[in-house]
């Protein structure tokens, strides 16, 4: 199971680095411009209908997490997953026998 969880954790850091890539090449065309992608934005890319149908199920199953499950989506992809991924790391990392 560790091993498995460090192979997420690997893979979490990697689309970090991907979208952190990502917002710093579409600023750069941009002449610029800060230019960052929410998870929100992602998603919708990925899949815009199974994005609306998760923000219809919240408003109309859990109206009172709605607000926080909208600004958790409303933040920095790179950010959400870099930080999942390095926490994961540090819980499942490789544990040193007694020296």
């Amino acid at each position: 199971m560790a091993v498995f969880m460090r192979l997420i954790s690997l893979i979490l850091i990697v689309a970090a680095l991907l979208f952190l890539g990502a917002d710093a090449v579409s600023s750069l065309e941009r002449g610029g411009e800060l230019t960052v992608r929410s998870l929100d934005t992602i998603w919708g890319m990925v899949n815009a209908a199974s994005l609306g149908g998760f923000k219809s199920w919240v408003q109309n199953h859990a109206a009172s997490m709605a607000r926080g499950v909208y600004s958790s989506l409303a933040l920095p992809a790179w950010a959400v997953t870099g930080v999942l991924g390095v926490i994961l790391a540090f819980v499942f990392g490789r544990r040193h026998g007694p020296e």
